[in-house]
């Protein structure tokens, strides 16, 4: 689907037909993201749909998709790419006698490309998420400042990338530290909350269409009791979509006691459990 003369309302219908259940403010930022052409830095909790968005806007335009994982040490190197000195060493071997040699290991065909200059790269319109930007250092982040604002990247050695498609760059974080104010000033910005009710089933509804819809909608209200309470770690929307599938499976009768004895899918850790067992079922 091309994103020329698309509407917010067609956003909406063709993430949905993705089995991605959008909002106005989702929507509205897909839309201006397309229309400036803008990355988006996406925030919110874990497991609230900032990742599966980035997915579903490759799925539903039907564009190349590639992923950057952020981790605490991240290189330059596993972003962008490496110079092959293996292969750099055995053609200086065999060209030991050309005068030109060492000039020649620094063309492209020594270079091993990474997610973001493929993505750059890339003949057709593409997807790239770099997630979880927040577990990135500052100079990492400070790097990617030229592709995500100049569209172009630099290699020493190598030189300067151009864009070569229509692509579409998503960032999320999860707020582990705060990002550098140039960063936020070349995206757009997005808060991902936890859903509401009626949207939790509806995300349920859209990933297990076959599910009981008084199972789906008992199961999204317990989780929404569980995340006012004052936990370690709140249940996810996936974790909501695990927990129905589990009771589903472990059969719906006794909907307390299979929710009980799979508390486990959507509750991850013992303190939590306890304090779940406690404040909630003991008093059902």
């Amino acid at each position: 689907m091309q994103v020329e003369n698309i509407s917010i309302k067609d956003i909406d219908k063709s993430l949905l037909d993705s089995h991605y259940v959008s909002n106005n403010e989702i929507s509205t930022t897909v839309y201006l993201s397309f229309f400036l052409g803008k990355p988006m830095l996406i925030e919110g909790p874990p497991g609230v749909g900032k990742t599966e968005l980035a997915k579903a806007i490759a799925n539903t335009f039907e564009r190349d998709f590639f992923r950057i994982q952020c981790y605490e040490g991240i290189t330059f190197e596993q972003i962008v790419g490496e110079w092959n000195y293996q292969k750099q060493l055995l053609h200086l071997e065999a060209a030991r006698n050309e005068s030109n040699s060492e000039e020649k290991i620094f063309d492209e065909e020594f270079f091993i490309r990474r997610s973001l200059l493929n993505a750059f790269l890339n003949e057709s319109d593409s997807v790239l998420l770099i997630d979880e930007i927040d577990k990135a250092d500052e100079e990492v982040e400070s790097f990617l400042l030229q592709a995500l604002g100049e569209q172009e990247i630099t290699i020493n050695d190598l030189g300067t990338f151009q864009l070569q498609n229509n692509l579409t760059v998503i960032l999320t974080s999860n707020s582990q530290r705060s990002l550098l104010d140039e960063t936020k000033d070349r995206c757009l910005f997005l808060y991902i909350p936890y859903p509401t009710v009626e949207r939790e089933i509806e995300i349920v509804k859209s990933k297990i269409p076959e599910a009981d819809d008084d199972t789906v909608s008992a199961v999204v209200k317990l989780v929404h009791e569980i995340r006012n309470l004052n936990l370690m770690k709140k249940p996810s929307v996936r974790g909501t979509v695990d927990w129905v599938r589990s009771v589903t499976k472990l059969g719906t009768r006794n909907l307390d006691d299979s929710l009980e004895r799979s508390m486990g899918v959507a509750i991850k850790t013992e303190s939590d459990k306890k304090r779940v067992k406690k404040d909630i079922f003991d008093k059902r």
